[in-house]
């Protein structure tokens, strides 16, 4: 992951080892956020029941899939792009068929087909297992659309193919949706009502990873401190559970707490966490167990409070502060990361300045900078002009990122001198004579391979650092392997 961008991620083409007996081949490109990732891997497990193996090949492909991102107006031009590149493969193999997954999909819905002639299937969040039925309907030569938005967690009983793996670390989805509004936000539109995963089945993809030799994990959700397990349906249904439901109701702390305990060689993670729902109790359970990693991604948007206001940010300022101080008090070694945006309507440079100082004070070590695009139904795009002007949104995206590049350096070298446990997670870009990996604050590391292998833990001193990358020295295998 990069640790200083301003735009989301460029998509992966995805790799999975199917059966033999299967004939048909699949190609899925996933673009933005970890969830997509991770969906992908769900929808290759669907499709394998029904024939297909994937390929990187494009041009082989029986159904291509596109797993899209709504986030920002950019990763929406990005798709449309690739899908210009599908088109001019389809001319040559007229048989393959197309189609769009995700927020893209979910948000413009029977549009797509209108737009993109290329496309077969539009295909929202919660409607993939409905893929066998789709592609029988393209291949009876009818289009096809699923769209609709689930109540429950949709793919609590699927166990996803890992993709691409490493075999080292993986993805276990533990909610759905979003209820937070955010009025700059097409997640809640294109992902629906919060809604969480049955922990039992959570703790059995976690049992099955581990069999598997897996040494980490991320939970994932769009926001993982809501998580909230009473039996089944909304969160903000939780009110109307019966008593026995929410005397025995499971919230993120308790799932943490429970993940630890049963694995306490694994590494956990999880992402992301919004600043009014992450409470001191989890805080706390992350300090109190050694294998639950010390790095939180905690989205703050802005340093304003008027900004924050219009954002319908469900913080201010002085809060987003207390609950820094508290990571601080408790977890002093944890590294903190954000998501900022630049150009908010309104925005004045008053605004922007107190987004800079709020940087200051936290020091971030990476961040995920962006300048404002609006999205079509999202309250913001309805309600407010679009009236900072394209230059100055600029400006300010361009001092907020060499600001947090200062302030990433400042906690790279905060490292220097130290021995830090990593888990080796594959060999450097760089060079084919070090490994890389990560240590508990979610910094890279690079050191010489020696006789280490993928999947070890390694005690490294620090010895130098970029802005982004901890360079370092093996000193022995940690305790553990």
């Amino acid at each position: 992951m990069e640790k200083v961008i301003e735009e989301s991620k460029q998509g992966n083409s995805l790799i999975l080892e199917g059966k033999a007996t299967n004939t048909k081949k699949l190609f899925i490109e996933s673009y933005g956020c970890q969830m997509n990732f991770s969906d992908s891997e769900v929808v290759a497990s669907i499709l394998t029941q029904e024939g297909f193996n994937t390929t990187q090949k494009l041009e082989e492909a029986d159904l291509v899939l596109v797993n899209t991102c709504s986030i920002r107006d950019k990763a929406e031009q990005t798709v449309r792009k690739r899908l210009e590149k599908y088109n001019a493969v389809k001319k040559i193999n007229p048989k393959m068929k197309v189609g769009v997954l995700g927020c893209m999909a979910e948000r413009l819905k029977e549009k797509f087909l209108d737009e993109e002639k290329i496309v077969d299937l539009v295909v929202g969040p919660d409607a993939y297992k409905d893929l066998p039925n789709l592609i029988q309907e393209v291949e009876e030569g009818r289009n096809a659309v699923n769209v609709i938005l689930s109540k429950e967690e949709t793919y609590g009983d699927i166990s996803p193919v890992r993709l691409q793996s490493n075999g080292v670390s993986a993805y276990v989805s533990i909610t759905r949706g979003c209820d937070n509004m955010c009025t700059f936000c097409v997640v809640p539109f294109t992902r629906g009502r919060e809604r969480s995963r049955d922990p039992q089945s959570i703790l059995e993809e976690v049992q099955d990873l581990a069999n598997k030799g897996y040494k980490e994990i991320t939970l994932l959700g769009q926001n993982v401190d809501s998580y909230l397990w009473y039996g089944g349906g909304l969160k903000k249904d939780f009110e109307k559970a019966t008593e026995m439901q929410k005397a025995t109701s499971v919230n993120f702390c308790n799932l943490l707490e429970m993940v630890a305990k049963a694995h306490p060689k694994m590494r956990i993670r999880f992402s992301t966490s919004n600043p009014q729902d992450m409470t001191v109790e989890v805080i706390e359970t992350m300090a109190k167990h050694d294998n639950i990693c010390k790095s939180i991604h905690l989205p703050v948007q802005s340093g304003s409070n008027r900004i924050l206001k219009k954002m319908n940010r469900l913080h201010t300022r002085e809060e987003y502060f207390e609950l820094i101080d508290n990571i601080e008090r408790i977890l002093p070694e944890c590294s903190i990361s954000q998501d900022m945006i630049a150009g908010f309507p309104t925005e004045t440079e008053e605004d922007h300045q107190d987004t800079l100082s709020l940087m200051r004070k936290v020091k971030y070590a990476f961040g995920f900078m962006y300048a404002y695009s609006e999205r079509p139904g999202t309250m913001a795009g309805r309600k407010l002009e679009d009236d900072v002007p394209k230059e100055t949104k600029q400006r300010r995206l361009a001092e907020i990122i060499a600001l947090q590049r200062e302030h990433a350096a400042y906690r790279t070298q905060s490292h220097l001198g130290k021995v830090e446990e990593i888990l080796i997670e594959k060999e450097s870009k760089k060079s084919n004579l070090h490994w890389s990996g990560r240590n508990t604050q979610n910094t890279t590391v690079v050191f010489p391979k020696e006789n280490y292998k993928v999947g070890d833990f390694v005690m490294v001193h620090i010895d130098d650092c970029t802005s982004a990358t901890l360079i370092g020295t093996p000193v022995g295998y940690s305790d553990n392997n």
